[in-house]
C-alpha cells in the first residue's frame, strides 16, 4: 500500500521568532513544507483562522494541527499526522 504524505503547511509572520526557528527544525529534518505569511497574504490570514489559529506558528500537517514551536513533541506529533522521517 502506498500511501501518500500529507500535505504540510507553516503559518507564520516575517518578525515571528519561533516561525524561524520551526521553519529552520523542518528544514534540518528535510521535511517539505509550504510557508504562509499570515501578515503579508489575506488568503493565507484566512486560511490560518479557518484552521483555528490564533497565534504564529501554526503547523498543519494533514488533519493534525501544531500550535508552537516544541521541538521535544514535534516528532511524534508529525509522526500521527503521517509524516515519515528519521
Amino acid at each position: 500500500m502506498n500511501t501518500k504524505p500529507p500535505r504540510i503547511t507553516l503559518y507564520g509572520t516575517a518578525g515571528c521568532g519561533h516561525c524561524r526557528q520551526l521553519k529552520q527544525w523542518l528544514q534540518q529534518q528535510r521535511i517539505r513544507f509550504m510557508e504562509m505569511d499570515v501578515q503579508q497574504n489575506a488568503r493565507a490570514f484566512k486560511d490560518f483562522r479557518r484552521h483555528g489559529g490564533q497565534d504564529v506558528p501554526l503547523l498543519v500537517a494533514g488533519r493534525e494541527k501544531i500550535q508552537g514551536f516544541n521541538p521535544a513533541t514535534l516528532p511524534a506529533r508529525l509522526r500521527k499526522a503521517g509524516v515519515d522521517f528519521s
